[in-house]
């Protein structure tokens, strides 16, 4: 239900309006601001308490879109209350030739990354931005790879590599009276999990000063998305988290299909909870497993990764495939499951509460793996938003949100299950949210496979879902109904709208602008990880090298996830 009369009330009282717009689209309160205007904006939102959260920043070049004439790129706020859950999307229209505005940083930390990226994407400048630096791309590159005018097959190689450096634009160097050490962990390094660069100045094991950098694996998801048709972009979503990839299919075809207007068949939504669930299991125990192994469990890590094979074989008998699936499609899903798929399912629940209880019983209590969690990298419910924390990260400092109970969506609201909620936001909280949610992920799956709904696996509206193969071959209507999507393609209405779910790390978010074509005019992912990263820095400064490794396992950063 849109309040967008009330946010117009809310800001004439402050604000002269006359040159604000107001509007509502696709289930989005959307205000466009002028640019004097947006700092103070932004700061009487939170500071009134309206919004807590910046939960994204991005931009958009409206270059070729010729129904937008107000300047050529749009930079794009979505906040969101934890406290009352209203979202509002603040737009601020700037010219190619004065690119600039003023930096969101002092209101919110989480800005810091977000505006980066989109100076470094766009060639948008923050002024008074601490450290406007390139964060995807590397030092080499010239351009900016989300412009319109950006040739998506420029490809740019990096022939060197940055001097250990920090977050603050600093790089290492000595300080009289230390003696100090540059470390690099990564971003070939075992216990990064990936490509990432942690640099550090150690003062003995202490760590005085630290940076991050990323960007190792950065493919630009977001520039392909607008090469290729609305499907072609699945296969895509898998490799953002690939640690539980029907997740993202699942978060994209949402956006998508909100966008058409259109509603999936019961069934379907069934199965997407159950395959978001299992992933939710799957990308847990890859948290939990590889950090209790960089910190010497190695017994909890064989349990685990056991548990998370036999997940595989139930996707790998609904599609084929394991890791990257792309097992969902605009409109429901790919295909029916086989018989007895769910009485496998429900098999395999009741092997996941077994070894999540042995895990339990080998950790939780375990002295050596509390004294290396407890007290380690915590961080408080404030500053957890004002990073724009979300996922168990969020729950595990205290604030208990979740979409699935917050926002519900495919028959969430009617399954009985529990969100846990730590105190210190800690590595050990960390664990034991993650833990807990494991056990009511099991538990909502097992409730959803013995109540399967009848009916379809998929809406049959021939514009948007492929005629099934049988009809393809065996009659001329539907061969040209197969003809006639492949070459044309779904075409959503022009518009814009941002959808989200609870994924594994948090809030997963798809900003989709479209012209109305076969392909994605614009299509941002909110990654939760990239977010809570920013604050890895501050959270190790002033720790032991040593906690370092403990605290990085426990964000469950994903490289592709967080480079995209």
């Amino acid at each position: 239900m849109s309040r967008i009369e009330e946010v117009k009330q809310n800001l004439s009282e402050k604000f002269p309006v006359g040159d604000f717009k107001f509007y509502y689209e696709n289930d989005n309160d959307v205000v466009v601001v002028p640019k004097a205007n947006i700092l103070e904006v932004l700061k009487y939102y939170r500071e009134n308490s309206f919004y807590d959260f910046l939960m994204d920043l991005t931009a958009v070049d409206y270059s070729k879109y010729p129904e937008t004439q107000e300047g050529r790129y749009a930079v794009v706020y979505h906040l969101f209350s934890s406290k009352t859950l209203n979202r509002l999307r603040l737009k601020v229209f700037v010219q190619e030739e004065d690119a600039k505005l003023a930096s969101a940083t002092s209101v919110w930390r989480s800005a810091n990354w977000f505006e980066r990226e989109a100076y470094d994407m766009y060639g948008i400048v923050f002024e008074g931005h601490p450290n406007l630096t390139k964060i995807l791309t590397h030092h080499h590159f010239k351009g900016h790879p989300l412009r319109k005018d950006y040739d998506a097959n420029n490809q740019q190689h990096c022939s060197d590599v940055l001097p250990v450096h920090f977050d603050d634009g600093s790089r290492f160097s000595p300080v009289p009276g230390k003696d100090l050490v540059p470390l690099n962990i990564g971003p070939s390094h075992p216990a990064t999990h990936g490509t990432l660069r942690v640099m550090a100045a150690l003062d003995g094991e202490k760590v005085e000063k630290a940076g991050v950098e990323l960007g190792f694996l950065h493919r630009c998801f977001e520039k392909m998305a607008e090469t290729h048709p609305y499907n072609q972009v699945i296969p895509y979503t898998d490799r953002l988290n690939y640690c539980s990839a029907p997740m993202n299919n699942i978060g994209y075809c949402k956006a998508v299909e909100k966008m058409l207007g259109v509603e999936i068949p019961l069934k379907a939504q069934a199965i997407r909870i159950i395959l978001a669930e299992l992933s939710r299991v799957i990308d847990h125990i890859v948290c939990i497993g590889a950090n209790a192994v960089d910190l010497g469990a190695l017994s909890g890590f064989f349990y685990l990764f056991k548990l998370r094979e036999q997940v595989y074989s139930l996707f790998e008998k609904l599609c084929g495939a394991r890791l990257t699936v792309s097992m969902t499609r605009v409109g429901g899903m790919a295909q029916d499951p086989p018989a007895g798929w769910y009485k496998d399912v429900l098999e395999t629940c009741k092997s996941l509460r077994k070894g999540i209880d042995e895990v339990d019983r080998l950790l939780t209590e375990n002295k050596i793996w509390m004294q290396r969690t407890q007290g380690v990298g915590s961080i408080s419910a404030e500053d957890a938003i004002m990073w724009g924390y979300t996922g168990p990260c969020l729950r595990a400092a205290g604030v208990g949100l979740d979409l699935r109970k917050a926002e519900p969506y495919y028959g969430y609201e009617s399954l009985d299950f529990e969100v846990p909620v730590g105190t210190t936001g800690d590595v050990y909280d960390r664990y034991l949210v993650r833990l807990e949610e494991m056990k009511q992920s099991v538990k909502i799956v097992e409730q959803v496979a013995k109540n399967i709904p009848a009916g379809d696996y998929t809406i049959r509206d021939k514009s948007i879902v492929l005629p099934e193969k049988k009809d393809v071959y065996g009659n001329i209507e539907g061969l040209m109904n197969h003809f006639m999507l492949i070459m044309k393609g779904i075409k959503p209405p022009k518009g814009e709208i941002y959808d989200y779910t609870e994924a594994a790390n948090g809030e997963l978010g798809f900003f989709l602008v479209s012209d109305g074509e076969m392909k994605p005019y614009r299509l941002r992912v909110r990654p939760p990880c990239f977010a809570i990263y920013q604050s890895f820095p501050e959270q190790i400064t002033g720790g032991l090298v040593a906690d370092v490794i403990s605290v990085l396992g426990s964000m469950n950063l994903i490289a592709g996830e967080l480079d995209r």
